[in-house]
């Protein structure tokens, strides 16, 4: 009688090639929608804007997540906190996640901002502009996609999720698009919403899903 050879452990299963990063907008806020808070502190989520939290942390049921990460902020913070708890990681802050630094515009209500003629350039030609004593768009935008480079390559072939604010989304989704900065303001990313964008060596980055509020997320790895 021969004794059995031991079998060998199973290997793990190989890591996909792409890097799926999704980008979370945090939930309402008292002023959502009424004023530009930009970077002021302070703000933090409304009741409508904790149940946002609470339904991201539901939709990514399924998906196993490498890495948390959160602007300083606190409404963006406190989005992420369903979402660490539900995942058992921790919430990383990351600082080029961030509001645009609005500079004097900051608390500013956006009725009377639309009233400015410097209102149209932001609409319409934001590669052109600058905050007072702010960060221009392209700034931003270069930051974002700076900080998102980062982590995705600390992260490779994981499921990153990051949690920031509608302009910077809006400016990553744009430059992920390959789409000029300029049309940047056509992308709409509303509270609580979800956008997803795979990153492979070598290749362009591929977007697959904008401004999601309502589907499982678990798919996005099937």
């Amino acid at each position: 009688m021969t004794a059995e050879t031991p079998s060998a452990p199973s290997a793990p299963p190989p890591r996909p090639e792409s890097t799926l990063v999704l980008l979370v907008r945090h939930g309402e806020t008292p002023t959502t929608g009424m004023v530009l808070p930009g970077r002021a502190p302070g703000l933090h989520l409304s009741e409508r804007g904790r149940a946002q939290a609470e339904r991201v942390a539901e939709r990514l049921a399924g998906l196993m997540v490498d890495a948390v990460y959160s602007s300083p902020l606190e409404r963006t913070c406190e989005t992420a906190e369903p979402t660490a708890a539900s995942t058992g990681l921790e919430v990383r802050v990351e600082p080029g996640l961030i509001e645009c630094a609005f500079g004097e515009w900051t608390g500013v209500a956006l009725a009377e901002l639309s009233g400015l003629p410097e209102w149209q350039t932001v609409q319409h030609n934001p590669s052109a502009f600058r905050f007072p004593n702010g960060e221009s768009f392209t700034q931003m935008q270069d930051r974002i996609v700076g900080a998102l480079e980062v982590l995705g390559a600390a992260h490779a072939g994981g499921v990153v999720v990051c949690f920031s604010h509608a302009d910077p989304i809006k400016a990553a989704v744009a430059h992920a698009l390959g789409t000029d900065l300029d049309h940047f303001q056509r992308i709409v990313i509303s509270p609580g919403s979800v956008s997803a964008i795979s990153y492979s060596d070598g290749q362009a980055p591929a977007v697959l899903m904008v401004n999601s509020t309502s589907e499982p997320l678990s798919g996005l790895r099937a």
